[in-house]
């Protein structure tokens, strides 16, 4: 009998260990793209899953950004099926949201993801992020200027709209994987947008983290993703804290000036933040300025005019309150409360 690599082995442990804590008899979709992370993940998953007594399907998500993208998640679909991934499906997304178009697709990528999962009653979708995707992440994070939030990376377990996503591979590096789908057999489609110059991650992969490990060594990889781990524990406490924050400062209107001046810097930070996307501002679109702007009409207050957020909201300050704007009119001025 011939020996299963070790590779094969590593993906179908980090399937079971992610699994481990999904409800048995539960539909579990793959999210699968045709690259060798998804393919890899797909594979293990058609493996571990049943010995676990889950179902297992697989969605693959059609951008429709590049020629031939429709025929591509059709064949995956088709895959899917051929390996008793039931169902399999590929969906198609228009990317047109807001935040530049990595951002965009990124969104309507886990909209049409949710919706596959209500759709099909699965309570789990597994994604194929991999330990070199968590380290990119955390170098776009410190590019940005992000806080302990952004240097997180991206959490190994997030649940949105009721559907628990979990990355199983993320100490699992990319060629791990690739090695994994050679040993398989697995034919794998390499996204030409995953080394396109125009995409700041591609830049990252194609030149910043390879200079950084002929730099510091190839375990710069892996300490990335644990700084990673550490900011994802420090981040959790800060949210606890800034969710006991923003429901002592919220008052019918808005939010308590007062009540926000007693906190520290990192903790209303985040109640700005937390407030201005119950609002409706776009995650992606919401930055650190956005946020300061914010700050400044609570410590910095010199009687200035409304701050603008993203998605057409307006903020003011009045009577003690940050308070949401009403949209200017022909008799009133921007800023009047």
């Amino acid at each position: 009998m011939a020996r299963l690599a070790a590779q094969v082995a590593a993906t179908r442990v980090a399937v079971r260990d992610a699994l481990a804590a999904v409800r048995r008899s539960q539909l579990v979709l793959v999210a699968c793209s045709g690259g060798a992370d998804s393919m890899a993940l797909a594979q293990a998953a058609v493996f571990m899953a049943p010995r676990l007594g889950h179902r297992v399907g697989l969605v693959t998500v059609d951008h429709g950004l590049q020629p031939g993208s429709a025929e591509r998640a059709g064949a995956v679909a088709q895959w899917g099926a051929s390996v008793h991934l039931n169902p399999s499906v590929a969906v198609t997304v228009t990317v047109d949201g807001p935040g530049g178009p990595e951002a965009a697709a990124r969104d309507a990528r886990y909209t049409a993801l949710v919706a596959a999962a209500h759709e099909h009653g699965a309570s789990t979708v597994l994604l194929g992020h991999t330990l070199d995707d968590q380290a990119e992440t955390v170098l776009l994070a410190l590019a940005r200027g992000s806080g302990p939030r952004g240097l997180a990376g991206m959490p190994s377990n997030r649940k949105i709209d009721g559907v628990t996503f979990l990355r199983p591979f993320l100490d699992i590096g990319r060629d791990d994987t690739r090695k994994a789908c050679a040993a398989l057999g697995l034919q794998v489609w390499d996204d030409p947008h995953n080394a396109d110059p125009a995409y700041a991650r591609a830049r990252v992969r194609a030149t910043a983290l390879p200079a950084l490990v002929d730099a510091l060594g190839p375990g710069v990889v892996a300490n990335l993703a644990h700084t990673a781990r550490l900011a994802a524990q420090d981040a959790a406490v800060l949210e606890a804290l800034t969710a006991e924050a923003l429901a002592a400062a919220r008052r019918s209107g808005g939010l308590s000036v007062v009540a926000l001046t007693t906190q520290a810097p990192a903790v209303r930070a985040r109640v700005l933040r937390a407030w201005a996307l119950s609002l409706g501002c776009s995650p992606s679109a919401l930055s650190h300025r956005h946020v300061d702007a914010l700050d400044a009409l609570v410590t910095a207050w010199r009687g200035q005019g409304p701050t603008d957020l993203p998605g057409g909201i307006r903020i003011v300050r009045t009577m003690g309150l940050l308070r949401r704007a009403p949209p200017a009119g022909p008799n009133r001025t921007a800023g009047q409360p």
